[in-house]
């Protein structure tokens, strides 16, 4: 079960914006992360599954993302990308769904809905994320970790979304398998990036309150949901010393909003309104 939110308070950015991205029907996949390691292709060793830039892969630049397609319909060239969830008792049938020495086999599902979504803070308006921001959230490596406070994916039901675990799920006839992946919201208004790709963003406290020195910026969500049979076995890609624990799921983020589309969704949130981007 997730924790409760915190009380929203009287300064709170209360708004949502949602940005329409499609599901993914364009087929981007790779095994880079332009996030982590750069530069390097297949630098993953596993496969990731992309919504919003159409060009994103090891190589991308802050240029190349500002240049290109998108699946994003207002316009929004941010990168949003996780590893891919597999059916482990189908054989995959292309290129991207066979093993490249990773260990991660099966039948790629198709997301039937993924969902972007920026909230405010609960207790302060947020400022505008600076362009070309990384991101991380979750724990590549949480299945070896002693320290499980890295492990930030929920996993759930369609027909419960109160209901979430750190386990793959038994989701009934006629529900999808949910996966919610929340980001750090807490700049340190200085860096678009840190040596360890974690240190200039972090998470507020449980009562909604960012560290010292800190500025709140909007909390991106990514929600996804696959549509399988009672009984499926399911498995998240991930490196082969973790045996696809779905404690590892992560997803990584690269902010190519224009500054006025920051500013519409700072605006937004800042005035506790719903809006589509």
């Amino acid at each position: 079960m997730a924790a409760d939110p915190p009380p929203v308070g009287p300064q709170a950015s209360s708004g949502s914006v949602g940005v329409d991205c499609g599901r993914g029907e364009e087929g981007h996949y790779n095994e880079d992360n332009v996030v982590v390691s750069p530069g390097l292709p297949a630098g993953a060793h596993h496969t990731h599954a992309y919504a919003g830039n159409l060009s994103t892969d090891a190589a991308s630049t802050d240029a190349s993302l500002a240049a290109a397609a998108t699946s994003c319909r207002g316009g929004d060239r941010s990168t949003y990308y996780w590893p891919v969830l597999r059916r482990t008792d189908r054989p995959g049938t292309r290129p991207h769904e066979r093993a490249a020495g990773h260990g991660n086999t099966g039948r790629i599902l198709p997301e039937a809905a993924v969902t972007v979504e920026y909230r405010g803070s609960p207790v302060s308006r947020v400022v505008p994320m600076p362009r070309f921001l990384r991101a991380v959230t979750g724990d590549a490596v949480a299945g070896t970790a002693r320290d499980g406070g890295g492990v930030r994916a929920r996993w759930g039901c369609s027909g419960t979304p109160d209901r979430s675990t750190t386990r793959y799920p038994r989701c009934p006839e006629g529900e999808r398998i949910t996966r919610t992946l929340v980001f750090p919201s807490c700049w340190n208004g200085l860096d678009t990036d840190s040596p360890d790709h974690r240190a200039h963003l972090g998470f507020p406290a449980e009562n909604g309150v960012c560290p010292a020195d800190s500025f709140p910026v909007p909390q991106l969500r990514i929600g996804l949901e696959y549509e399988v049979e009672p009984g499926t076995p399911v498995a998240v890609d991930s490196f082969p010393e973790q045996r696809h624990d779905p404690r590892t799921d992560h997803a990584m983020f690269v902010n190519a909003m224009t500054d006025e589309q920051m500013a519409a969704v700072v605006d937004c949130l800042n005035r506790g309104v719903r809006c589509r981007l």
